[in-house]
């Protein structure tokens, strides 16, 4: 299984990087700009070639685009339309990759965040951290939250230490709704919600975890789309293991490689509608 937040060849551009969260945070905002965003900070609408970089699942290649574009050290933030296009899922990738070439253990973790739009719990990403072989509890950071963006949103919470209750972690949502508590048709992205989607962010949740950070539209697997076809029983002991302190844990490891959560050699790109090779390229 492939690890998309593996830097590779550009490990030592982010051990440059000025070292606690925050600064990498700053610096992975130098870099990135959300594909929806670019008009909120100034820039010009995205042409094909530039909105074709959200598609670069692995983070090496990801930052050979950048560099290829400006040389600098990933610590001087680019212009706006010199940054590189991406989601929410891509700024977690290289914030988890400059804090593991830190010391510190992170990870991605794929859910849904209350503070984008009043009212639902949007399809989104962020990072978990914490010292490296340390008991201390995770922490969550959201590294798309640049301080232009929490004033766009009015968010007022620290994105170093996102409150559980601002985002939740897919299991934590599959449970919600499983109890009654919560409402999934509140939870998903644009038209499509429901309990459904809470099942596909759990299996690239797992993913992630194992390792193998997918685009947020990959499709595979147990990823279904009527809730009558979902092995609620299978999602529950997933959603579960998802929230462990110590995941993944032995169990989750071997679950992850069920056919129904592995990641295949091919995956469905939803938004492009088509098959596409899970490549260490691109």
């Amino acid at each position: 299984m492939i690890r998309m937040s593996d830097p590779g060849r550009h490990a030592a551009a982010f051990a440059a990087l000025p070292r606690d969260p925050a600064a990498v945070a700053s610096a992975v905002q130098g870099l990135l700009v959300h594909e929806r965003l670019t008009g909120l900070f100034g820039g010009r609408p995205p042409t094909p070639e530039r909105l074709a970089e959200s598609h670069i699942r692995p983070l090496a290649t990801q930052l050979d685009r950048l560099l290829a574009r400006d040389a600098r050290p990933l610590a001087q933030a680019r212009t706006v339309d010199e940054k590189l296009l991406g989601t929410c899922r891509d700024f977690s990738l290289a914030t988890v990759a400059g804090l593991r070439v830190q010391g510190w253990e992170a990870r991605c973790r794929v859910g849904f965040a209350t503070y984008f739009e009043e009212g639902h719990f949007v399809d989104h990403w962020v990072v978990e951290y914490r010292p490296a072989a340390s008991a201390t509890p995770w922490r969550l950071l959201d590294a798309e939250l640049c301080p232009t963006s929490r004033r766009h949103f009015g968010i007022a919470f620290d994105p170093l230490d996102v409150p559980r209750t601002e985002f939740l972690v897919a299991g934590d949502a599959w449970q919600r709704c499983r109890r009654g508590e919560a409402d999934p048709t509140r939870f998903g992205l644009l038209d499509m919600n429901g309990l459904w989607f809470i099942a596909s962010n759990i299996v690239r949740d797992v993913a992630a975890l194992a390792g193998c950070e997918m685009l947020p539209w990959d499709v595979w697997g147990a990823m279904s789309g009527p809730d009558s076809d979902l092995d609620l029983p299978f999602l529950d002991r997933l959603a579960a293991l998802t929230l462990e302190p110590d995941a993944p844990t032995t169990e989750l490891l071997s679950l992850a490689r069920d056919p129904r959560l592995a990641v295949p050699s091919h995956v469905f790109n939803a938004v492009r509608e088509r098959v596409e090779a899970v490549d260490p390229a691109g």
